[in-house]
């Protein structure tokens, strides 16, 4: 059970990110469609599980050391490589979107431009990345849990003090901006963006173990997780659709509400998980070229961080609304390849 809870910890790990933790993706893709909203988080942590508990066995079944070995797998000869670059445009487009949120996050509760929030950032990531200091991102690791208790909070918060009645807040919630013009379809490539960000890892954790029940109950495992954290920052942002409306970080505003140093915590715990994201991200990304050791690597690194920092500046919000779902879509085609995949047998035992 512990090697099931490792995996299922790290998958949790790879979806929640600042997007995730903010609520602005919850609120896109899940609470602008009011109370059906719920059907979708449901149906989103039905995919999270399947898709989980079968990246874990086929990580398994083929007794991976290296990401290559399941993506090349997953896609065959031919579209293996056409996955490999899939995978690597939508980790980009995620270290983009944690720059950004950076940005927001110092702007919203320092009062510091965002261009300059994203900066200190950047520099962050590339600095961490030039030392290659591991034990930084292990460190982070740790937040969770404070992350889930501050989100409980946040619920309690919420439906304890809500304004307006349910019908009211439900008309507000369809007045907000969607990811896309249905509920199931915003679930769907939801799911699906975070899937090809989380693919590889998620299949080298499954063949860190040659016990088929062990992987896919980690897989399941953390998708019910995740389900769950969706669900209840859709409750909490739905509660108080009247606070929330137009914000960039609608979790921290609501941390905020409940007092400044609740708000305080809140931005902490978002900038360290937008900092991990961020490197980690962008460090699978540069790996993906070159060796990570040399001047080639150092040189890589420092390039991508400045053009994701570029990218940045276009704004967190915008960047969610319409990147996400370009890498949503992307996702749908791994999402696919994963199925199929997942009906052959397997070349190695």
């Amino acid at each position: 059970m512990k090697k099931s809870i490792q995996i299922a910890g790290t998958f949790v790990s790879l979806v929640v990110g600042a997007g995730f933790a903010s609520g602005q993706e919850i609120l896109q893709y899940f609470t602008s469609f009011g109370l059906v909203s719920l059907v979708g988080c449901i149906v989103a942590t039905i995919i999270f599980a399947v898709l989980g508990m079968t990246l874990a066995q086929i990580g398994t079944d083929l007794q991976t050391t290296s990401h290559k070995e399941g993506i090349h797998y997953i896609g065959g000869r031919f579209f293996g490589p056409v996955l490999d670059l899939l995978i690597s445009f939508v980790l980009f487009g995620i270290g983009i979107v944690m720059l950004a949120g950076a940005g927001s996050t110092f702007n919203q509760m320092y009062r510091i431009e965002p261009s300059v929030g994203s900066m200190l950032m950047t520099l962050a990531v590339i600095f961490t990345l030039l030392l290659n200091a591991d034990r930084i991102i292990n460190i982070l690791a740790i937040i969770m849990p404070y992350l889930m208790g501050i989100i409980l909070l946040l619920l309690v918060y919420s439906l304890f003090t809500m304004d307006y009645s349910i019908s009211e807040l439900n008309v507000m919630a369809k007045n907000q901006p969607s990811a896309t013009s249905h509920w199931l379809s915003g679930a769907v490539l939801y799911v699906s963006y975070n899937i090809a960000a989380g693919a590889a890892m998620l299949i080298v954790m499954g063949g860190t173990t040659k016990d088929r029940k062990v992987a896919r109950r980690g897989g399941i495992l953390g998708g019910i997780i995740l389900g769950l954290l969706i669900l209840l920052i859709n409750a909490a942002l739905f509660a108080k659709m009247d606070v929330v409306s137009g914000v960039e970080m609608p979790t921290l505003k609501l941390a905020e509400q409940i007092h400044p140093i609740v708000g305080m915590m809140m931005a902490i715990i978002l900038l360290g998980m937008i900092y991990s994201t961020a490197v980690g991200t962008l460090y699978i990304l540069a790996v993906r070229f070159v060796k990570p050791d040399g001047l080639s690597f150092k040189l890589v690194v420092m390039l991508l961080c400045l053009v994701a920092f570029a990218i940045s500046l276009i704004g967190f919000t915008t960047l969610i609304t319409n990147m996400y779902a370009i890498m949503g879509y992307l996702g749908i085609v791994l999402i696919i390849a994963v199925l199929f995949s997942w009906l052959r047998k397997p070349k190695v035992a």
